[in-house]
């Protein structure tokens, strides 16, 4: 039965579990992947909690994921006001 779905059992660490806060994200690319990085920004600092890979295709669903749940999200609570803001430059340091 070719439309029959499998389920898929899916493990999550605590540590991950927890999350982590991001009020910013950082994204690059290169012909193979996608690389997000989200941060915590406290001036005159940030700090990244998480960085992501992923490969085009995946980013592209990512970001039709995203469309269609703030949709979702606007149709429930509201239309969600696009603030304009300035973007930090944000310069990398590692530790």
């Amino acid at each position: 039965m070719p439309n029959e779905q499998q389920q898929i059992q899916v493990k999550i660490s605590d540590k991950v579990l927890k999350g982590v806060y991001a009020n910013l994200a950082q994204i690059a690319h290169s012909k193979e992947e996608f690389v997000i990085d989200f941060m915590t920004m406290m001036p005159p600092q940030g700090i990244v909690g998480a960085r992501v890979y992923m490969n085009p295709a995946h980013a592209k669903r990512l970001g039709h994921a995203l469309l269609e749940n703030v949709k979702k999200y606007e149709d429930q609570f509201g239309k969600i006001e696009d603030v304009a803001q300035q973007t930090p430059e944000v310069g990398f340091k590692t530790s």
